[in-house]
């Protein structure tokens, strides 16, 4: 509570540090920072499909939370923070515990809820459990601490680093179209949009990629840089089960290789963050949606084949629609644009220039009522928003990962066996149905409660200002038409409240601070797809966030203060933990944890995958962030038993697979495989780190799990230069027998002999 109150107070003393910060000359204090929020890798629900049978079975390559901070040149000036982080959506639960965080490490007023966005990518392949609200905790079994606890904690590392890396530096923006790496996955809802409005545009979705670059000192050392662009990290589909951050994170990636060419991913000094925009209805599955089993297109209004969504799947560009080549291939076009538009290629990059500045609000959107001038009439409208609800084309999901039972997208009706579901789960109010018309109630999560509230009823509104740069964080999902309507009404603000300053570059920064679903257009909400299904406060929910973030630019332009508003809930120390904890694990006879299981073959090829298997523990011990499971390495020197770190698991060339014998095994078997560049050569192994908690129940509860490395053979790749020999005395190893260190493992392989016996 003492907490909560302190919260709130700051929030309203800190509202006269958002004062504007001349800066005119276009010098900032700029800092990067970049930090692991990997949670756990197995056997745990992931976050993005609400696929309960989609657990994790291991990791691809990490995610990452990438931090920014901006201020201005003068000492002591308040500071913004844009922090991109590869995880589902933020979190108000996220946004208090990170907020709080680093109000214990440094001065309370430099890091606020006013200052400080967080802002997630959508990967659709990152741990689930780590929000507060009910809704999306249910297909994950409940909440589970230590994936909270990593996001968290690398997010306030990655703050961090950047703000101990402010130096003096400048900004760059820079604007170019992407292409071939997104489509609309709801055609038919932005059709509904009045075509005059559309005739503006040239695509139904939006092709700019916005990138900012910043650099440091004298020199103008390139630091880091920053884009947004519209496209659902859905490259990976929902039969996935490694942890990856998508197409958005291997883009990252790629930039960070280029830019750290001598450091290992997530540890150099130059940051890259692929941050969301209106991204609700745009996918990366360019080869668009089809029927898996005529080939046939499916129903253009429903997204159905037959009747069901399950057989009505979209392809990305990869070979037999492979979803790793397709997460490259976006990925790649994502990173090859950024990187000439951060080279400025084009020559359009334009500096930035001005104050440094930010406003926030909270603001309850369960009855947000606004008025509006109707175009025709040219009368004043009175609008107003409702309790939240999804409706039945929500359950029926999207071409990219399709729903359940016999739900289809674009359903404007009822079905009195659901509706008698839903009225026993939670019965809704007449008013809530009225309101949200046309939409059939599914599910009235604003009227649920037990055992605590099922979604956010109070969101966050923010806009940061960095000279003519506005970064607008939204609590969701804006679809395309949403996007540009609400762009071009900040843009309509700043135009008349400062017409003398320079053309403003407003960006949309989705699924910030809070997650609350879809934000389709009016028009859009009428066809009831899944987008609209899952616009939780109304057919006007759009049009109330235009009415707010247009009040807070104004106000925020003017250098006036504004309400703190209504406080959301801390539901975090409230959750159901019903993920159950990991209690043994144990090696299979005369096996001990670390042993290799399956050995490379003694020569492989470039191009070739490497596959070894361990005796491991279980990963949920431990998530090893800011640390790795594998590591492959390199002989330097046979002699003195040198070797270089080639990848990690946080490259793309290795993953990191965890599996079990059987449901009833507390074994583990950790299978590591490697992808052997084409300029390999000379003599490698590959290393596996975990965490076991031992099998005697004294040991395990008092001491807890303990660390166990394990290693490969060691394996030759056939290169194109001179032939290696590698040193005699390693490929011995494939011939040394495991040994029994532990007394319950010989007692196990004592009662194993017995059993033999007959005894």
């Amino acid at each position: 509570m003492f907490l909560k109150l302190v919260y709130v107070t700051l929030s309203v003393v800190l509202l006269g540090f958002s004062k504007v910060q001349g800066n005119e000359n276009g010098e900032y204090r700029v800092g990067v920072g970049i930090a692991d929020v990997t949670g756990p890798v197995a056997d745990l629900g992931m976050m993005g499909y609400a696929n309960p049978s989609q657990t994790s079975k291991g990791l691809h390559f990490r995610l990452y939370a990438r931090s920014f901070i901006f201020g201005s040149i003068e000492e002591g000036s308040p500071l913004v923070v844009f922090l991109s982080a590869d995880i589902g959506m933020v979190d108000q639960g996220l946004k208090f515990e990170v907020v709080s965080r680093l109000q214990k490490l440094y001065d309370p007023t430099i890091f606020t809820p006013q200052n400080v966005l967080l802002s997630g990518t959508h990967t659709h392949s990152g741990p689930a459990a780590y929000l507060q609200y009910l809704m999306y905790s249910v297909t994950s079994l409940g909440f589970y601490r230590p994936s909270f606890d990593a996001i968290v904690d690398g997010m306030v590392q990655s703050i961090q680093r950047a703000y101990e890396n402010l130096k003096p530096g400048k900004l760059y923006i820079n604007k170019g179209d992407v292409d071939k790496a997104n489509i609309n996955r709801s055609p038919s809802s932005y059709l509904a949009n009045p075509k005059e409005e559309r005739d503006k545009y040239q695509s139904d979705v939006d092709k700019q990629m916005v990138l900012l670059k910043v650099v440091q000192d004298e020199g103008e050392k390139p630091i880091g840089a920053v884009n947004w662009f519209a496209v659902h990290p859905t490259s990976m589909n929902n039969t996935n089960r490694l942890i990856s951050g998508d197409n958005k994170g291997y883009a990252a990636m790629l930039f960070e290789y280029e830019m750290n060419p001598d450091s290992r991913p997530g540890k150099g000094e130059f940051v890259a963050a692929f941050a969301s925009s209106n991204l609700g209805d745009v996918s990366p599955n360019i080869m668009g949606a089809k029927c898996i089993d005529t080939g046939l297109p499916c129903d253009f209004e429903h997204s159905s084949c037959g009747g069901l969504t399950q057989k009505c799947i979209a392809f990305g560009p990869g070979k037999n629609g492979d979803m790793e080549e397709s997460t490259e291939i976006i990925g790649r076009r994502q990173y090859n644009v950024s990187l000439s538009l951060f080279k400025d290629e084009n020559g359009e990059a334009e500096q930035i220039k001005g104050t440094v500045h930010f406003i926030h609000q909270y603001v309850n959107m369960t009855n947000y009522t606004f008025e509006v001038t109707n175009p025709i009439t040219k009368m004043i409208d009175i609008h107003t928003t409702c309790p939240a609800a999804m409706g039945y084309s929500f359950a029926g999901g999207t071409t990219d990962g399709p729903g359940m039972f016999d739900f289809v997208q674009g359903i404007t009706t009822g079905n009195i066996v659901w509706d008698t579901i839903r009225d026993f789960l939670k019965k809704p109010s007449e008013a809530l149905l009225r309101c949200q018309e046309p939409k059939p109630v599914l599910l009235p999560a604003g009227e649920a409660n037990f055992p605590f509230p099922w979604v956010a009823s109070v969101v966050e509104t923010q806009i940061l200002r960095v000279g003519n740069l506005y970064i607008i964080g939204i609590p969701g999902e804006l679809t395309t038409m949403a996007g540009r309507r609400l762009r071009n009404a900040i843009e309509e603000v700043v135009r008349r409240e400062v017409p003398d300053e320079p053309a403003p570059h407003v960006v949309i920064a989705g699924l910030s601070n809070v997650y609350t679903h879809y934000i389709t257009t009016f028009e859009e909400y009428q066809k009831q797809r899944y987008e609209a299904a899952s616009t939780l406060y109304g057919p006007h929910t759009l049009g109330a966030y235009i009415h707010k973030y247009s009040f807070l630019a104004e106000k925020m332009l003017k250098n006036e203060d504004v309400e703190v508003g209504p406080e959301p809930p801390h539901l975090i120390d409230g959750q159901i933990f019903n993920i159950p904890v990991i209690r043994r694990d144990t090696a299979p006879l005369l096996k001990n944890f670390g042993d290799c299981l399956v050995e490379p073959p003694s020569i492989v090829n470039p191009n070739d995958t490497v596959v070894v298997r361990f005796v491991g523990g279980h990963p949920r011990h431990n998530s090893m962030r800011e640390g790795t499971f594998l590591l492959v390495e390199k002989a330097l020197d046979p002699a003195a038993d040198t070797w270089e770190t080639i990848a990690s698991d946080a490259d793309w060339s290795t993953k990191f697979h965890w599996s079990r014998p059987n449901v009833l095994s507390k074994e583990s078997v950790i299978e590591i495989s490697w992808k052997v560049p084409s300029d390999a050569e000379g003599c490698y192994r590959i290393r596996h780190f975990g965490y076991h908690r031992p099998s005697d129940y004294i040991t395990g509860d008092l001491l807890g799990p303990r660390s166990y490395q394990g290693k490969s053979a060691i394996f030759k790749v056939n290169g194109t230069g001179d032939d290696v020999e590698c040193h005699p005395e390693w490929t011995s190893e494939r011939k040394q027998p495991s040994k029994i260190n532990s007394v319950a493992q010989f007692w196990h392989a004592l009662r194993f002999l017995d059993k033999r016996h007959g005894k």
